[in-house]
C-alpha cells in the first residue's frame, strides 16, 4: 500500500471553477473537499463537487468507446472506434454534405485546455453548422448579445458582487447555480457579506427561488414580461436625462436611436404589463446629483458607492 497523496484540481462541472482537494491512495480517490487555500473559491464546494468521487467510481461510467452493433452499444478499442468513423463518415459527407453531421460538446470540455484546443479544430475540419453544447442550451443569447455589444462572444460582463452595494437580479438563481456565466462560487456567502456592509439584494422573479428567499426584497413579475421592466428602466434614464456616457462616449453608437425607440412607452402601462405591485426600489433614493450614481425608474434603484466597473456602485444579473 502506498502513502496517501494530496492533489489540487479545479471542479470541471460548471463555470464556478471551485478549487478541490483530493486524497488519493493506490490510484483510488478517497475523498474530495473544497481547497481552503484556493484564492477564488476559498474552500467552498457544492454537492456536485463532492459527488465527483461517486461519478468517478460509478460502474456505469464510460471507460471505452462504444460502437453500435446489431442494435446494441458494445465496448470497443480506440483503434476500432476510429476505424469505424473512417469507414462510415466519409460516405455520409460525400452523399449528403457536411451539414448532415452534427457535433456536441459537454460542459467539462470547456474546463480542459487540451479539449478546448482539440474541439475547435475538429469542428472546423468537419465544417458542419450544427454545433451543440452546454452553451447552446442555456446561454447563447447572452453570448450573442455580448459579441454584438463588446466585440467578442466571450466578453461577458459580470456583476461585481465583492464591491457593489446594490444588486438587482432578474430571473437568476445563483444560490443553486453558482452564477453559471457569472462564475461566483459561494454566492450565498458573498451576498451575505454585501448585505453585512449595508448592500441590498433585490430579486425580480415569478418564482420564489432560493436566492429570492435571502433577498432584501423579492418582487414577483408576470412570467415573460421582463421586457416591460427593462423598457421602463431605459425609458426613465432618457426621460430624466440620466444618460451621461462621459469617457465612454467614443465607444458607444446608437444612443439617440435607443432613446427614440423607448420614448413612446408609458411607465404606468409598462408597470401594469409586468404586473409589478409597486416599484421594487422605492425608498432607497439618495440625493441627486451624487457622483457616479445613475438613478433609474423614477428613482427606484439608487446606490452610494463607486466601483471600478460601470455602472457605479450597482450591478445587475439576469438569465441569459
Amino acid at each position: 500500500m502506498t502513502d496517501t497523496t494530496i492533489h489540487h484540481r479545479i471542479c470541471p462541472l460548471c463555470e464556478a471553477c471551485c478549487g478541490l482537494e483530493l486524497k488519493v491512495r493506490d490510484g483510488k480517490v478517497l475523498s474530495i473537499r473544497g481547497h481552503d487555500a484556493d484564492v477564488f473559491s476559498a474552500g467552498y464546494i457544492c454537492p456536485k463537487g463532492v459527488a465527483l468521487k461517486d461519478l468517478h467510481d460509478d460502474p456505469d461510467r464510460l471507460r471505452t468507446p462504444l460502437i453500435k452493433r446489431d442494435g446494441e452499444f458494445v465496448p470497443a478499442s480506440w483503434d476500432e472506434a476510429f476505424a469505424e468513423i473512417g469507414r462510415r463518415l466519409p460516405p455520409i459527407l460525400a452523399q449528403y454534405g457536411r451539414h448532415a453531421t452534427a457535433v456536441s460538446v459537454g460542459n467539462p470540455s470547456a474546463h480542459k485546455i487540451s479539449l478546448l484546443l482539440y474541439f475547435s479544430r475538429l469542428a472546423k475540419a468537419l465544417g458542419s453548422r450544427n454545433v451543440f453544447s452546454a452553451s447552446t442550451l442555456d446561454q447563447m443569447p447572452k453570448q450573442l448579445s455580448s459579441g454584438l455589444m463588446f466585440g467578442h462572444w466571450l466578453s461577458i460582463p459580470v456583476p461585481d458582487i465583492t464591491r457593489c452595494d446594490f444588486l438587482l437580479m432578474l430571473g437568476a438563481n445563483p444560490v443553486a447555480s453558482n452564477g453559471s456565466l457569472w462564475t461566483v462560487p459561494d454566492f450565498r456567502g458573498k451576498a451575505k457579506a454585501m448585505q453585512a456592509r449595508g448592500g441590498k439584494l433585490v430579486v425580480i422573479d415569478p418564482r420564489r427561488t432560493e436566492t429570492a428567499a435571502m433577498a432584501d426584497e423579492h418582487h414577483f413579475i408576470r412570467p415573460g414580461s421582463d421586457v416591460f421592466l427593462l423598457l421602463g428602466l431605459v425609458h426613465t434614464l432618457y426621460d430624466e436625462k440620466r444618460v451621461k456616457l462621459g469617457r465612454l462616449a467614443p465607444w458607444v453608437q446608437g444612443v439617440d436611436d435607443v432613446g427614440a425607440a423607448v420614448a413612446p412607452f408609458l411607465l404606468k402601462r409598462l408597470r401594469s404589463a409586468a404586473a409589478l405591485k409597486r416599484p421594487p426600489f422605492a425608498g432607497w433614493r439618495v440625493p441627486w446629483p451624487a457622483p457616479g450614481v445613475p438613478p433609474f425608474m423614477g428613482g427606484w434603484a439608487l446606490v452610494r458607492r463607486n466601483t471600478a466597473r460601470w455602472p457605479a456602485g450597482w450591478s445587475t444579473c439576469s438569465t441569459s
